[in-house]
This record gives structure tokens, C-alpha cells and sequence, in this order.
């Protein structure tokens, strides 16, 4: 069972996860604005082969693992504090272990 956080480490984890989901928001909006506009440029200006779904594909892949590692395995997340307590458990068997004559 994880300690319960004092106030003012409450409020530091608050504003670094808020920071964290907005900066992940920003970068999926930049995303879609980009993408968007080459896409266009590849189907009216250079002809109709499609170039433009490489670096689609490619930034596609970096917004997934940002969104992945912000909304899943960020600080304060379930899975990662359910690892952590796993961890905990396991060191602390193990300690208890070796103290025994």
C-alpha cells in the first residue's frame, strides 16, 4: 500500500502530471496540424504519389510512445505504482529473508 504524500509533494505530482498530459496535447495538435498540411501539399502540389505518409507513420509512432509513457507508465500511474509496490514487496521479502540467522 503506497504512503499517503504530504500536501506540498501532492501538488508537485499534480503540476508535473498536468504538465506532462498538456505537453503530450501539444505535441499530438502539432502533430495533426503538420500532417495535415502535407498531406495536402503531397496530394495538390507534387503529384498524387503519397510521401507524405512516411513521416506520418514515423511521428505517429513517437506521439503513441509519448502518450504511452504520460498516460501509462507516468508518475502516479496505476500500472506504475502497482510495479513499484511489486518491487517493494519482493525487496522487502527478500531483506526479511537474510536477516534471519
Amino acid at each position: 500500500m503506497p504512503l499517503p504524500l504530504p500536501p506540498d509533494a501532492l501538488e508537485a505530482l499534480a503540476h508535473r502530471r498536468a504538465q506532462a498530459k498538456l505537453g503530450w496535447y501539444l505535441h499530438a495538435a502539432a502533430y495533426l496540424l503538420v500532417n495535415a498540411v502535407m498531406f495536402a501539399l503531397s496530394d495538390r502540389a507534387f503529384g498524387t504519389r503519397p510521401w507524405s505518409v512516411y513521416p506520418l507513420l514515423g511521428w505517429g509512432l513517437g506521439v503513441v510512445m509519448h502518450g504511452i509513457s504520460v498516460f501509462a507508465l507516468g508518475s502516479g500511474s496505476g500500472l506504475r505504482e502497482r510495479m513499484v509496490q511489486r518491487e517493494r514487496d519482493a525487496l522487502q521479502r527478500e531483506h526479511n529473508r537474510t536477516d534471519r540467522p
